[in-house]
């Protein structure tokens, strides 16, 4: 699963730097798989194919997001999820509406960090 940021959110940004994935944006940002990662070409997206710098809407307008198609809980970095471990807010938490396997987390990983 993704990890998700809760309303509760306020907006210190202590969770954005521990990201490996750089998954997490400020609230109205754009975001784009290469930011960050090493991904290069295209990738598949919501049933087509993109390219990686492409940048996508926004998540979230008014706190800090995490793009669940970067999210890999921290799998293949850290024993748990970093963005967690530092929120003074305890407002990143499991996402219970996208519950992913290991393989799939380390998969994304891998098509992330080439």
């Amino acid at each position: 699963m993704a990890i998700i940021i809760t309303d509760e959110c306020i907006n210190c940004g202590a969770c954005e730097p521990e990201c490996p994935n750089n998954a997490i944006y400020e609230g109205g940002a754009e975001w784009a798989f290469s930011d960050g990662t090493t991904a290069a070409g295209t990738i598949s997206f919501e049933g087509e194919m993109v390219d990686v710098s492409k940048r996508q809407s926004p998540i979230a307008d008014d706190v800090y997001y995490i793009s669940p198609y970067k999210c890999t809980e921290c799998k293949g970095f850290h024993e748990e999820p970093q963005c967690a471990a530092v929120c003074p807010v305890d407002c990143c938490i499991d996402d219970p509406d996208r519950r992913e396997s290991e393989e799939v987390l380390l998969a994304r990983k891998a098509t992330l960090h080439i």
